[in-house]
């Protein structure tokens, strides 16, 4: 089965910013198939931090997206095995309620990404331009980040704390900051990097807080430099450890563009000021260690060999399992996860019958991402890790009632087969709703 390196915001790149998530382990669920129209009253509940999207495909599929096991939703013609983008109809009901959740979950707090609409009087002004016309800049260029200027915020308070942001009464000088405030002794964090943050936000112009994680008690979860946030977050990580705080500041070049943001109350000519507490820092290869727990009688033994996918076993004579079993093989010590969470996670999935595998992140070295309770996995998935600790390793024996039941992806797993799932969970977060 063949991967595509791709990135919410850089299609195809090669250097490990590509996001999976967006392809979603796997095949569908038996049924025709229903797409999910979330009405525009609805995102603009959700308060955020993005870039404006691209054009969508006419053809229904996403750029270079990779294609990896335990998902509902087709893809086509990027595969061997032939997906479709339209998720299942089985289940249409439990999709339904799971989407909301998770919007309910992003939409409890703000976010670092943003939905972008563009105005329609505008497009309409833009239709009617002869073809001949030079094409116009859509945004300024975004300044070069600097660690100083004239005149900055000051900031109090312990990492990990919601700081105390006071701004100077002179005005800023345009400058894009991003200055450590104090340093971590974490990981440091790369382009493509999966990381969690905290942060507080205010808006210099006016004085006023813009609600932050701080505020909703979620951390926020993205992969940096993917392009899919405003400069001022989508660069201020990268080439900081974990651990550390930030300060930045952000000329609307580097923040919401001439447009500003109307939901937040920024305007076009606003500067923004970001505390930003990277916690964790993941590489697209992470793995989690340690001893393997033996999993209890008549579950398949794990070998665990690190960045490689994992070896299972099954027990001999031991029947098809009509319930969903599962296992914490390594526990881990974070927070647990939550329905509407999006979560990072690492696996290697085999057959039940023989142990054969037919898949793993690990063989496309790169993590996969989800959202908890959205559909967008198979039931099993979704069962599993809600309720597991942020850092475990778990198994994961999924009856073909909670897989792809008589209608699987492709010819490596058979119709009705009982599946197995090695889980590494990295970490979750609130995350982007289009991811």
């Amino acid at each position: 089965m063949s991967e595509k390196s791709s990135s919410p915001g850089e299609a195809g790149t090669a250097n490990g910013t590509a996001d999976p998530a967006a392809s979603r382990p796997g095949g569908p669920l038996p049924g025709d198939g229903e797409s999910i129209v979330v009405p525009p009253s609805i995102l603009k509940q959700q308060a955020g931090w993005g870039q404006t999207p691209a054009q969508p495909r006419t053809d229904g599929v996403k750029d270079d997206e990779p294609q990896v096991f335990a998902s509902t939703v087709r893809r086509k013609d990027l595969s061997e095995a032939g997906y479709d983008e339209n998720p299942p109809g089985a289940g249409k009901l439990g999709v339904i309620l799971g989407t909301v959740l998770a919007l309910l979950l992003v939409g409890s707090g703000v976010t670092l990404y943003m939905v972008n609409r563009p105005d329609s009087s505008k497009t309409k002004a833009a239709d009617a331009a002869p073809t001949t016309a030079p094409p116009t800049p859509t945004a300024d260029p975004v300044p070069p980040i600097k660690d100083s200027a004239k005149v900055l915020p000051t900031v109090a308070g312990d990492f990990g704390k919601k700081p105390v942001i006071t701004l100077p009464t002179e005005k800023p000088d345009g400058t894009f900051v991003v200055k450590q405030v104090s340093e971590g002794d974490g990981p440091k964090v790369d382009k493509g990097n999966w990381v969690t943050v905290d942060f507080a936000a205010k808006d210099w112009a006016t004085g006023k807080d813009i609600a932050g994680s701080y505020d909703n008690g979620k951390p926020q979860l993205y992969q940096a430099g993917a392009g899919k946030l405003i400069p001022a977050l989508d660069a201020a990580v990268a080439g900081h450890k974990a651990g550390s705080r930030l300060l930045v500041v952000a000329p609307p070049a580097a923040g919401f563009g001439s447009q500003g943001n109307s939901q937040m109350g920024v305007g076009a000519t606003d500067n923004l000021v970001f505390v930003v507490d990277i916690k964790q820092a993941t590489a697209p290869d992470a793995t989690i260690g340690g001893d393997l727990a033996q999993p209890p009688a008549g579950m398949p033994t794990v070998k665990d060999n690190g960045k490689k996918a994992a070896d299972i076993t099954p027990v001999p004579g031991v029947a098809d399992p009509t319930e969903l079993k599962s296992a914490v093989l390594i526990p881990g010590k974070g927070p647990k996860v939550e329905k509407g969470e999006k979560v990072v996670v690492q696996y290697t999935g085999a057959l039940y019958k023989d142990g054969k595998k037919f898949d793993s992140s690990l063989d496309h070295g790169q993590a996969f991402s989800f959202v908890t309770g959205g559909g967008s996995v198979i039931a099993g998935w979704d069962q599993g890790v809600v309720g597991q600790n942020v850092g475990s390793k778990i198994e994961l024996v999924i009856p073909a009632s909670l897989a792809y039941k008589d209608q699987p992806p492709s010819a490596a797993i058979p119709a009705n087969a009982t599946l197995v799932f090695v889980i590494d969970i990295l970490d979750a977060g609130v995350g982007a709703p289009d991811q």
